[in-house]
């Protein structure tokens, strides 16, 4: 034990009680031990200038720089001494400013010529970049022969950058380090020699000196991969033993029945289980069959419900028809402007139902279990029901907090002949709105391809329209005529408010985005968003919901909303209820409890009414049991559940209560998993005479390697497809700044898809014209990221940017003469003339072009199956959702798709792991979890609460998949030959120091 003693002793023994104190308050190191596991960020080279370009605003950073300028600066009638100094790297020039009596040591030492590192915080002063008051090391002491010889000798050296904080820069980290490495040999090794023998991996003391203190690159490779492994292993180790303890339990198998509930259930279905539905039942079905208990985790929406009235509209390729007109295999537009199919409709009886009332006079009705897409400045987007957005409407000052995404402008084909141009149309009913109330658009002009309904609304507004602000204003539209210029403008993805003035007649105020605008162009790939001013009570509605066989498992109505129905967990329960058992559904609410409640029993039908009058011959009871029920309803609920009477019981919390017995409890479902303490879960699995099936189902997206980490000890299920017909797409990250090879290789591919007879998209987030190129750190340069798609528009990753987003035309120009030579490129964006545009598109449809050079034009409705490869230029620069949707443009047809995103961003830079998860899915609502891989993940193995130190510091649990996988492989086998670790004692060490009381009940309680 003393050598672990070695790496537990207090800092303050070694560095002092001051330098100890800041450690431990600003980063959480405490001992020894937490210092050595404190690895650099990055490494710089001595002698090698790091980029000042791309320096990130309001973080604390560390740059290697030259002086170029060093000026006093006098003020206040000269009382007042200002010193500025110029670094620069020969990318970018950067400010440093001194002022009072801290003017006077820098003064004499940062001279022209010198070399120095830098620590402090970026902020900007007059729209430049500047640090205040940093601190610094000299890297060359003195200006003559023996400074540059001091130079020559750091050549080549890689100096450690730490994670800092303003209280202890980098550099002072390092010095702190240097006094605990001697630690490092008294570290315990817990990987077994023949693991880190047949992986080639370093002994553990050797890889937190090389960590800390590299000669080479090659050298941090080597250490990264040791302590990504030492991290990796232990973990799963620990959960491969709960795994095994699993296997240990008894349970009673629960096998399939033949013409029994399920078989029923099935018959009557609308619709048929997606083939992801039925992968997901086989490997349910396969675990409940077993003698030991299955502990597997469901991932997908859950549950059914979100459900809108009869009489709210779905777009379809025709128009908008009501929900009470859809049915199974009717088509739908779903919200990135493809088409997908009505795969399941749920009828739900009479609900409650709201109305949201947007920002713009527009509403829909929907029940408060209906799923919106909602954005927030501080949030950014997330998927909330009704009922969540009601109690979280407002901010304090009464501002609406959420607003809600467009759909994107799609074309349709509904309607009759158009006889007339529909600008000549729109002119002449803005002429006669003085008339009369009765100029209506015809049917046949609103579901019009998308340049015929802009043509229309530009009739209009040039004809009955004038200036108001920033917008445009049609005055006194009869209300027909207003309510038909609002929905037209909505459809182009512009924004439109009606005000009524007098008569009946509104004042229509109009706001189209620069693409979308009558004067020029096609839509943009984004609408403006709508916020979300009130939602009101409506009352009892005949409602039904629909599921959407597309993998946004959404459609439109007046805006972006989601619906899906997933029926794999209640198939399961109906599984065990054939086969004698009864299944437990836990809901963390009431009111979800009973939304469970009411969609099984309405989609059972007389299946649900086992034993009563008019009922299924097997079926069973479906009851329900809360806190809030009436004592003569919870008293039969109890009595059917210790009789066996009801096979499925939905509940809350209510549940586990002590009086509540189950004839033969066989499965536990959990919906929304993290809503409930692990105390709570255990409660219910023991109401089973020997341990039930556990299901634990999230609606929450989970990416594979945080499901074999945060989840390790649960198989896992995942409900994900492609469409029908759809190939697979590969995604690469090209970095085109670290691996300038990688970009050349890039355009090799494109080749090789062409020569292969297909064809490439190369994707840029700007134009290029004149008229779209803002100088970088003005307000319009912001504007053009927004526009750019940035996920942020204020992220510091824009607005350090100093370089102009790459711009089609440049590009275009550029690969015909370079890398493209002698292939068909054209470009197509934007600003070009609609039949300039149509003519590209139709070329490149027929396969007349190679290489199509475009802006986030082909975002949507572009559908070239022979389209295989896509290049996505600065893809930092635009936003996940963006990126996921332009690369559903390759992979089309019958051959596999290939997506190449380049990027100039650090690798250790936010944007860059945000463009790896992109990479490392194609599902999209996996993709809405990205936000996990750019902030810590956290404490794996519990509940960590602020101020805990998170298990992982080396391992990526995103981008580190193959060593999690084949760790876990590793673990697996070690603990299936040893379980209780007898033969590996640094192992059972290790383990120790990890799980600590909280953590192992954590883990043994599942």
């Amino acid at each position: 034990m003393e050598r672990v003693a070695a790496l537990d002793e207090p800092l303050k023994n070694i560095l002092g009680g001051s330098t100890a104190k800041v450690l431990a308050e600003h980063l959480g190191l405490q001992t020894v031990g937490d210092l050595l596991h404190h690895y650099p960020r990055r490494y710089a080279e001595r002698g090698e200038l790091t980029r000042l370009a791309d320096l990130p605003l309001d973080e604390h950073v560390t740059v290697v720089a030259q002086v170029a300028d060093a000026r006093v600066h006098t003020f206040n009638g000269g009382r007042g001494k200002r010193l500025e100094v110029t670094l620069t790297d020969g990318s970018g020039r950067l400010r440093l400013v001194f002022f009072g009596k801290g003017v006077h040591k820098p003064h004499k030492e940062l001279l022209p010529g010198r070399r120095a590192m830098f620590a402090g915080k970026v902020s900007v002063f007059n729209r430049r970049l500047q640090l205040a008051h940093p601190e610094y090391q000299l890297l060359d002491k003195d200006g003559d022969d023996s400074g540059a010889d001091a130079v020559s000798a750091f050549a080549n050296q890689l100096m450690p950058i730490y994670p800092a904080c303003q209280q202890m820069a980098s550099w002072k980290i390092a010095k702190a380090v240097d006094a605990v490495l001697p630690s490092a040999p008294d570290a315990v090794d817990p990987l077994p020699d023949a693991l880190r023998e047949g992986r080639d991996l370093l002994p553990l003391p050797d890889a937190l000196h090389t960590i800390h203190r590299p000669r080479t690159k090659a050298d941090i490779a080597d250490a990264r991969a040791r302590l990504k492994w030492d991290e990796a292993f232990v973990l799963q180790v620990a959960l491969a033993r709960r795994r095994l303890a699993e296997t240990q339990l008894p349970a009673v198998p629960r096998a399939l029945k033949a013409d029994g509930l399920l078989d029923a259930f099935d018959g009557k279905l609308p619709f048929t289980l997606t083939d992801g539905q039925q992968r997901v039942s086989r490997e349910i079905f396969d675990d409940l069959a077993t003698s030991h208990p299955m502990h597997r985790l469901l991932q997908g929406e859950v549950g059914s419900g979100k459900a809108q009235p009869l009489d709210a509209l779905v777009l379809t390729p025709r128009g908008f028809r009501p929900m009470g007109e859809m049915t199974v295999g009717t088509e739908v537009v779903v919200p990135s402007g493809e088409r997908a199919f009505v795969d399941g409709v749920f009828p739900q009886g009479e609900r409650e139902v709201w109305r949201l009332e947007l920002s713009d006079g527009s509403t829909v009705e929907c029940d408060d279990e209906h799923l919106w897409i909602v954005a927030s400045r501080h949030t950014g987007e997330r998927v909330l029901t009704t009922r969540a957005l009601r109690a979280d409407l407002l901010h304090p000052d009464g501002r609406p907090k959420w607003s809600i995404a467009p759909a994107t402008p799609v074309d349709l084909d509904g309607g009759d002949d158009r006889p007339l141009d529909p600008y000549v149309l729109g002119t002449e009913l803005a002429e006669r709105r003085a008339h009369g109330p009765d100029g209506r658009v015809p049917d046949a002009y609103r579901n019009a391809p998308l340049k015929d309904r802009l043509a229309l609304v530009r009739g209009l507004m040039d004809a009955g329209g004038r200036p108001a602000g920033a917008n445009a204003v049609f005055r006194a539209a009869p209300g027909p005529l207003a309510d038909d210029l609002a929905w037209l403008v909505r459809s182009v993805g512009g924004h439109a408010r009606q005000i009524p003035v007098r008569d009946g007649a509104h004042d229509v105020y109009v706001a189209l985005r620069d693409a979308a605008s009558p004067d020029g162009g096609g839509p943009g790939p984004v609408g403006f968003r709508r916020h979300v001013r009130a939602i009101a009570h409506v009352g009892r509605k005949p409602v039904q919901c629909i599921s959407v066989a597309h993998p946004e498992h959404a459609y439109v109505t007046d805006h972006f909303t989601v619906t899906h129905n997933t029926m794999v967990a209640l198939r399961a329960m109906l599984g065990v209820v054939d086969s004698g058992g009864q299944a437990a559904m836990l809901a963390p609410t009431e009111v979800l409890a009973q939304q469970h409640h009411r969609s099984i029993t309405e989609m059972m039908g007389e299946l649900a009414e086992g034993g009563l009058l008019g009922g299924a011959e097997h079926g069973t009871k479906v009851v329900l049991l809360t806190g809030s029920m009436g004592a003569a309803a919870r008293r039969q609920a109890l009595l059917d559940l210790v009789t066996g009477e009801a096979g499925i019981v939905v509940g809350t919390h209510a549940l586990i209560e002590d009086k509540v017995q189950f004839h033969d409890l066989g499965l536990v479902v959990v919906d929304e998993q993290h809503r409930f303490g692990v105390e709570q879960r255990d409660a219910l699995r023991g109401k089973g005479a020997q341990p039930p099936h556990l299901l634990v189902m999230t609606a929450t997206p989970i990416p594979r390697t945080v499901a074999m980490t945060v989840f390790g000890d649960l198989e896992t299920s995942v409900l994900d497809q492609l469409p029908a017909g759809r190939s697979p797409i590969a995604s690469h990250v090209v970095p085109a700044k670290d691996k300038p090879h990688f970009l050349e290789r890039t355009w090799e591919r494109v080749r090789e898809e062409v020569a292969a007879g297909h064809q490439a998209y190369v994707v840029c987030p700007r134009i290029g014209d004149e008229e779209d190129t803002p100088k970088a750190g003005t307000k319009s340069a912001k504007g053009a990221a927004q526009k750019a798609g940035s996920p942020e528009a204020d992220s510091p990753e824009d607005v350090a940017e100093k370089r102009p987003p790459l711009a089609v035309l440049d590009i275009a120009d550029q690969l015909a003469k370079g890398p493209l030579s002698g292939l068909k490129v054209a470009v197509l964006h934007g600003r070009m003339a609609p039949d300039d545009k149509d003519a590209v598109m139709q070329k490149f449809a027929a396969g007349a072009l190679d290489v199509l050079v475009a802006t986030t034009v082909i975002e949507v409705g572009v559908n070239v199956p022979n389209a295989t490869a896509m290049v996505i230029m600065d893809a930092d620069r635009f936003g996940v959702s963006q990126l996921h949707q332009l690369r559903g443009r390759v992979g089309r047809g019958s051959a596999p798709g290939l997506c190449l995103l380049v990027s100039e961003m650090p690798e250790a830079s936010p944007a860059r792991a945000r463009l790896a998860a992109v990479a490392a899915t194609l599902d999209g609502f996996e993709l809405s979890r990205i936000d996990l891989e750019q902030r810590r993940e956290g404490d794996v193995l519990g509940q960590a609460q602020s101020g805990v130190r998170s298990s992982l510091r080396m391992l990526a649990v995103i981008d580190d998949e193959e060593v999690i996988a084949a760790a876990r492989e590793e673990a697996t086998a070690l603990v299936a030959a040893d379980p209780d670790l007898t033969g590996y004692p640094e192992l059972r060490t290790a383990l120790s120091a990890l799980l600590d009381d909280e953590r192992e009940q954590y883990l043994d309680k599942g």
